[in-house]
């Protein structure tokens, strides 16, 4: 019997056995759908945050008074900068960058280099003109005539705050995209020189932003900015850090002006030389990296998920071709009687475990490409297909087709002809 008529025979097989083959490409199938679909699921996230976090530019960092903790799933996000947050002393745990810390570091940074100085105001507040009110999920921020350039805003409208704005603190106002839409649908640029309320107080909108773009994890467009001056006055801001941030011109020059902030913001936070620093530096892309970094452990969880799942396929699958030897006993004993070899049997057992496990490899990788892909449709991302899973999917696939049908093929090639010629 030649190979081709073995692999024939072999998948004649497994199409007359349309129950048995099913449930166990189903088996293989949710496996291989579960890992496929998670890696799929993640790497569209990856590719959102990346998309996302690139617009500020690699060419900036910030000074913030305490590290990034990021959360997902229960686990904590532990960064260098926490470690070393444990060798510093208690009393420089948690100490806010104040108002006259961040303008006296922006005056003295002899760095040549754009210095931006923002603090947080309300989060998720209200956002009404005349007519419409947006719900309660639009954030407000404090910032200086530097910030959009900074961090990556474009205006799409207006002008920009000048340091005459920011010094007097009045009531003025840039609203973020979606912010724009949600008030006046039908043409955001209306906005302009309208007066809207912003949490209670009243605010002319003098500027508009370009559309940023959001994710899962942040929505840069749902966003109200006015000076940090205007906060001060207007809004509590006892325990509320300001936060700075620096952009170079050339990515050349960031560890140079990174040294250079750490040495003239020292003394400015009164700093003794055998003290580690009580602020931390966040390069542009640390957040995204934070997130990736703690979206890794998803990825050995699916790998996990489809081990196990292909484990129990595997048996299984072993069970499943054990009872095709018993009932096929007369079958491979006539195979024998007109000259057939071990080698031929043993391969027909092995070519059908192996075309079942890669029948429920396609199944599972074209599931869970697709269902992967519905979180990138609602992070609006581009198709991804995960190739080295797919790859690695289909390779272990084979070994377990292989590894469950090899002791029945052996079996089957070891029957005496005689006897399984007699065999009920």
């Amino acid at each position: 019997m030649q190979l081709a008529d073995s692999l024939s025979l072999a998948f004649r097989t497994v199409k007359s056995n349309k129950l048995r083959t099913g449930i166990t490409v189903t088996i293989i199938a949710l496996g291989i759908m579960a890992l496929i679909g998670i890696i799929t699921a993640t790497a569209s996230m990856n590719q959102s945050l990346t998309e996302n976090f690139s617009t500020m530019g690699a060419n900036s960092f910030s000074i913030r008074y305490q590290d990034r903790q990021i959360h997902i799933g229960g686990r904590r996000q532990v960064t260098k900068t926490s470690l070393n947050a444990l060798k510093q002393k208690k009393s420089d745990n948690g100490k806010i960058i104040t108002y006259e810390e961040a303008r006296l570091f922006k005056e003295r940074y002899p760095f040549p280099a754009i210095v931006s100085i923002s603090i947080n105001g309300s989060q998720n507040v209200v956002v009404n003109n005349e007519e419409v009110k947006t719900n309660p999920n639009i954030s407000m921020m404090g910032i200086d005539e530097n910030y959009l350039q900074q961090s990556g805003y474009t205006l799409s409208g207006g002008r920009n705050f000048n340091k005459i704005d920011v010094q007097s603190g009045r009531s003025i106002c840039i609203l973020g995209n979606s912010v724009a839409q949600k008030l006046y649908r039908d043409n955001p640029q209306r906005a302009l020189d309208k007066i809207i309320t912003v949490a209670g107080i009243k605010y002319r909108v003098v500027g508009l932003l370009k559309d940023k773009g959001s994710s899962a994890f942040l929505n840069a467009d749902n966003i109200v900015l006015t000076t940090y001056n205007n906060i001060r006055r207007l809004f509590t801001t006892n325990g509320t850090t300001y936060n700075l941030g620096i952009m170079v011109n050339d990515i050349k020059d960031m560890d140079a002006a990174i040294s250079e902030a750490k040495g003239t913001f020292r003394p400015i936070r009164k700093v003794a030389i055998d003290e580690d620093n009580n602020f931390y530096i966040d390069k542009s892309d640390s957040i995204a990296e934070a997130f990736m970094s703690s979206l890794g452990f998803i990825t050995k969880a699916a790998a996990f998920i489809g081990l196990i799942t292909l484990i129990g396929a595997a048996i299984g699958l072993m069970n499943i071709m054990l009872v095709a030897v018993n009932e096929r006993t007369r079958e491979i004993g006539l195979i024998k009687a007109i000259g057939g070899t071990k080698k031929s049997i043993r391969n027909q057992f092995l070519f059908e475990s192996v075309l079942i496990s890669l029948f429920g490899a396609l199944f599972g990788i074209i599931s869970g490409v697709l269902i992967g892909n519905v979180v990138s449709m609602l992070l609006h991302t581009g198709f991804v297909v995960p190739w080295f899973w797919v790859v690695l999917g289909i390779v272990v696939c084979s070994a377990v087709g292989l590894f469950a049908g090899l002791y029945p093929a052996i079996k089957a090639a070891g029957l005496n002809p005689i006897d399984a010629l007699r065999y009920e």
